[in-house]
């Protein structure tokens, strides 16, 4: 993105025509040509950019990856548009929010804990329970046996809250704690810095463009003065004025390559930095979806233990006999077996 100079050095500025203030880029003196050539670049805040359509077409630096370092160079305006936020701010507020959105992850994943610890505590403690104790028979050994799932499931849920938080919880929210905004910090004053340079690159520009345009103008009343007679003024007036014309025209030139070179070290440093904070991004977005995975499996893992915990239970229930639990109940309570008979006269 380094501009060209602003001048033709091969010209000289004797010629007032030949010294009207051009932009980066511009190779020719002809006032025509430098109408041409101030529309085909602009400058917005400070930086400087081609007009649509004018120049040759550039290239995205990183084709079809949608990278950081091609989509965040001009300034955005606010939401109610009456500020500009730069293009690398808002690559560092997305930083911060994807920081904010790890904990809050990290806040629904303790809730969730909370839930499960409270769920165990509430099974362990119905598996106590004497409701129904007295059943008995094929049907009160599988009752039992139910109640007994209760508390290896409450188990199960208590383990499983507990990785939940040293496996999932914890690691969403210590990811990146040290440094990790003093970090961000250090990439926004280093880039900031780079836009102040250059806005005073182009403050120095403007002023000795504004300079050689009085220069400029100077010379060409003097000249005028002299070629109709209405002054006195001596031909040496008009070189020394001359001298000064072509010394603001070189100072423009110096203005110019030095904004330039600025503008190529705050792009090269965009470009190196963006694709820095873009890294980041990848990583905290490949760690989530790692923990968040590990959830997942974690939950299937409850999801089979539990199963283990009922498939007693349900084949207790299968072997539930009706006939059997009578057979059990009448030997045990039976009151005789012998049937009444008739009464003789």
């Amino acid at each position: 993105m380094m501009m060209e100079a602003s001048f033709d050095t091969e010209e000289s500025f004797d010629d007032p025509s030949c010294l009207a203030p051009q932009p980066p880029g511009s190779v020719s003196p002809a006032k025509r040509q430098i109408k041409e050539v101030k529309e085909t670049k602009i400058t917005i805040n400070c930086v400087t950019f081609p007009l649509p359509g004018e120049g040759p077409e550039q290239q995205l630096l990183k084709p079809n990856e949608w990278s950081y370092c091609d989509y965040f160079w001009t300034d955005k305006k606010d939401p109610q548009g009456t500020t500009s936020v730069a293009g690398f701010e808002v690559l560092l507020q997305k930083q911060l929010k994807g920081k904010q959105m790890q904990k809050e992850m990290s806040e629904f994943i303790h809730e969730r804990i909370k839930i499960e610890e409270e769920y165990a505590k509430n099974l362990s403690k119905l598996s106590l329970s004497p409701l129904a104790a007295q059943e008995e028979g094929t049907l009160g050994e599988a009752w039992t046996q139910l109640k007994k799932s209760l508390h290896d499931e409450a188990e199960v849920h208590l383990k499983f809250s507990n990785k939940l938080h040293t496996e999932v919880e914890k690691p969403l929210l210590t990811f990146r704690c040290d440094n990790f905004k003093k970090d961000l910090k250090k990439y926004d004053h280093h880039i900031a810095d780079l836009r102040k340079q250059l806005a005073s690159r182009y403050a120095s520009v403007e002023k000795s463009r504004k300079a050689l345009a009085d220069r400029q103008k100077d010379l060409e009343v003097k000249t005028q003065q002299l070629e109709i007679k209405l002054s006195n003024k001596t031909e040496e007036d008009i070189k020394k004025a001359r001298r000064k014309s072509t010394q603001a025209g070189d100072d423009l030139m110096r203005c110019v390559d030095l904004y330039n070179q600025t503008q190529c070290k705050w792009f090269e440093e965009m470009v190196t930095t963006s694709m820095e904070l873009e890294k980041l991004e990848g990583d905290r977005i490949e760690w989530i979806q790692q923990h968040l995975r590990q959830y997942t499996t974690l939950r299937h893992e409850t999801d089979m233990f539990n199963q283990s915990m009922v498939e007693p239970v349900d084949q207790l229930l299968q072997n539930v006999d009706p006939a059997k639990d009578r057979e059990l109940w009448v030997k045990e309570n039976n009151t005789g077996d012998v049937r009444p008979v008739d009464m003789d006269i």
